[in-house]
């Protein structure tokens, strides 16, 4: 979750990347040692690194643009995903068994348990975005942001009751899917 560095009079809007991540970045680097938790215990990438890494694309990207300190955190926790995904992919990991990253939903958090492969779930937000990009970001803002329902609704401009209600759908279409891929029915 966001934490206290997102109050109102330290606007990130309009502020450089390099602004940005200092402003936020003890909060960036608690939601990578909260994706990290995830990983696999000997996991070659620190939290720091990974900070490091989401701040080196960011910069990289022309045209960036946020609207606020909540919309900077989830575009950064989107990007500190793509790397995990990318990581997991590179180390070739397999659907079934081997060395993998397993997740479950419940409903606040994710917690490692014996759910489904990171990867698998990346694969199953990109089906997800093909019937609805919100809901996809729903689940990336909760789960991969650890946003709070109301903070998710302000970074989409909807209601915390459409943010609980669209959560409940992509939570259900997400398990389906990834029971389909070979998770638990």
């Amino acid at each position: 979750m966001v934490q206290d560095d997102r109050s109102p009079d330290r606007p990130v809007e309009g502020s450089s990347v390099e602004d940005a991540v200092a402003d936020l970045y003890d909060s960036l680097r608690a939601l990578a040692a909260r994706h990290l938790r995830r990983e696999r215990p000997d996991h070659t990438l620190q939290p720091t690194a990974l900070v490091h890494e989401a701040y080196m694309k960011l910069s990289q990207q022309d045209g960036l643009h946020w609207n606020d300190r909540l919309h900077f955190f989830h575009i950064a926790s989107t990007q500190i995903r793509r790397i995990l995904v990318d990581h997991a992919r590179a180390r070739g990991r397999h659907k079934r068994g081997g060395d993998f990253v397993r997740v479950t939903f419940d409903e606040n958090m994710a917690d490692v348990d014996d759910g489904f492969d990171l990867v698998d779930l990346d694969e199953a937000l990109d089906r997800l975005d093909t019937e609805s990009e919100t809901d996809r970001r729903i689940v990336e803002l909760k789960f991969f942001g650890g946003l709070t329902e109301p903070e998710i609704g302000e970074v989409l401009g909807v209601s915390e009751r459409t943010v609980r209600r669209r959560w409940l759908f992509a939570r259900t279409w997400l398990l389906r899917e990834l029971s389909h891929d070979g998770g638990p029915a």
